[in-house]
């Protein structure tokens, strides 16, 4: 299935029916009086969230989407059938924009959790609820309500624990891989990854999410490259793990790169992403030896100042290192996030 992560649609809300103009017009009832009933009201639109979906794709092939109009009353006093709402199932983790003003209008993270968009309109009132003790034959009515419409922006933010930044070709990919059972694409050359991939791993009785997301290069936050259309899953993740190439000429270049590109994408979306846990490691590590290896680790958390883990996704070597340290960010901040809703709870 394809990956797709935003999707522009066009969505309408069903008109209320037209009210009824009606009298009894029966043998040997010579006064009937008014028997007209009300509209039907419109269907309404809404977003649905599922968690058997991970792709906006469907929204490709269509984007139009019309709730249908209430029936219009009749005699006898017979209300109008209501119409028939659109529901638009969305992934978890999809944000809801206004095409236009590009306000938030919602955002569906449970599964499903339902967003009322737009209401149906109304149906009219019949002649029937227009008679009163001085109107015995009124002739009223009116019309339904008019549909609304509306055009958004569905944008799919991944939720995953932890997201893995680095330049292209770091050893992302290899490294999810090794770690689960995820299969995304793995060759040597840049941008192998071309859409981000998922996988789900145990470690110290910690299930973890991690996404593979494409490389970044310098001016991704501009929309340089592949990644930068990415950097929005990151917000929802709760570490990084930041990868570097030990056999990079600058790795300490390479990982400011990184860290420049996350704060210029912090300041033009209003985002926090440079101040989520870091985890760092050096990949490819069975690529160079011992002692150079050493030479290299050295200078980067001198040059960085922060612990750097060697990593060999293919020889195993600082793999359970780098999940011990990404499963103790991951379980602090559920334990954060749940004393946040227990205080809530309590000052509600």
């Amino acid at each position: 299935m394809k990956f797709l992560d935003e999707a522009k649609v066009y969505v309408k809300s069903g008109a209320g029916g037209h009210g009824c103009v009606s009298f009894r017009r029966e043998k040997f009832i010579e006064f009937g009086g008014p028997d007209g009933g009300c509209g039907g009201t419109g269907g309404d639109v809404r977003i649905l969230g599922r968690r058997n979906l991970n792709t906006l794709i469907d929204y490709r092939y269509q984007q139009h989407f019309k709730a249908k109009t209430g029936q219009g009353g009749a005699g006898r006093n017979k209300t109008g059938a209501g119409g028939d709402d659109v529901i638009l199932p969305v992934p978890l983790g999809t944000e809801i924009l206004h095409a236009e003003t590009g306000d938030v209008l919602g955002e569906i993270l449970e599964d499903g959790q339902e967003l009322l968009l737009l209401r149906g309109g109304r149906g009219g009132r019949g002649n029937l609820s227009y008679k009163s003790s001085t109107n015995q034959a009124p002739r009223q009515f009116t019309k339904g309500e008019p549909a609304e419409e509306l055009e958004i922006i569905l944008r799919l933010k991944l939720l995953a624990d932890v997201g893995l930044l680095g330049l292209p070709n770091a050893g992302k990919s290899t490294f999810v891989s090794a770690v689960s059972n995820a299969r995304p694409k793995i060759a040597d050359y840049p941008f192998t990854t071309l859409k981000p991939a998922l996988g789900v791993v145990r470690h110290h009785n910690v299930d973890m999410v991690l996404a593979d997301l494409p490389g970044l290069i310098e001016g991704a936050a501009e929309g340089t490259g592949l990644g930068h259309r990415f950097l929005k899953h990151v917000s929802r993740c709760s570490v990084v793990l930041h990868l570097i190439d030990v056999t990079e000429d600058n790795p300490a270049e390479a990982y400011q790169t990184i860290r420049q590109e996350l704060a210029a994408y912090d300041e033009q979306f209003e985002s926090d992403l440079v101040e989520l846990p870091e985890v760092l490691a050096l990949s490819k590590c069975d690529a160079l030896p011992e002692d150079l290896l050493g030479e290299i680790q050295a200078e980067l958390e001198a040059a960085v100042g922060q612990k750097a883990i060697l990593l060999s996704s293919q020889s195993k070597l600082g793999v359970d290192a780098v999940l011990t340290d990404l499963a103790r960010a991951v379980d602090a901040a559920r334990t954060c996030l749940a004393e946040e809703d227990m205080a809530e709870s309590a000052a509600s």
